[in-house]
């Protein structure tokens, strides 16, 4: 009974940011949401949950303050500018690819002609940069509405379980 609870809970917080995911971007069902996985674990002396994702569901999830305004996302652990970042694949590569799947393009504001990708994607990232990332909250949202109920399920759940190993104790 313990472990279904914590697996129902599980699975109820993975399907909702998966939802919300999809409900953000209806075209396109991306890696983050293919990554988003619950994974519980009942021990003779500890239960838990691990919750696992790409890791940049999280900035997606908290939002990222700007370089030079933190309007978005005041109150973002996330900075862009600190340095301490992955090293990887980069925001501009990351804006470039998406602009290219999604096959984006602003238009020159003198003459109307479409600008390259490339130049899409450099002021998409600049902005990002200086103004930040507004959090979505996917994540957060449904994992804090399912732990309000959790304790009550886990008392019920665990009570249940102290229940069946004090009858089985006082059998034997």
């Amino acid at each position: 009974m313990l472990k279904e609870s914590l697996e129902k809970f599980s699975k109820y917080v993975v399907t909702e940011a998966k939802q919300n995911l999809s409900r953000k971007d209806k075209n396109v069902k991306g890696k983050l949401s293919d990554s988003i996985k619950g994974e519980t674990f009942v021990m003779p002396n500890s239960i838990g949950i691990y919750f696992s994702m790409e890791d940049y569901g999280m900035f997606q999830d908290k939002g990222v303050r700007g370089k030079t305004s933190s309007t978005k996302a005041p109150n973002s652990p996330y900075r862009f500018g600190t340095g301490s970042g992955s090293g990887g694949i980069g925001l501009g590569a990351a804006i470039r690819q998406w602009v290219k799947d999604r096959r984006f393009q602003f238009r020159d504001r003198v003459n109307g002609r479409f600008l390259s990708f490339e130049s899409t994607a450099f002021l998409i990232s600049r902005s990002i940069w200086n103004k930040g990332i507004a959090p979505s909250e996917f994540f957060s949202k449904p994992f804090e509405e399912a732990f309000k109920t959790l304790p009550d399920q886990l008392i019920k759940a665990y009570g249940l379980e102290v229940d069946k190993l004090l009858k089985s104790s006082l059998k034997q």
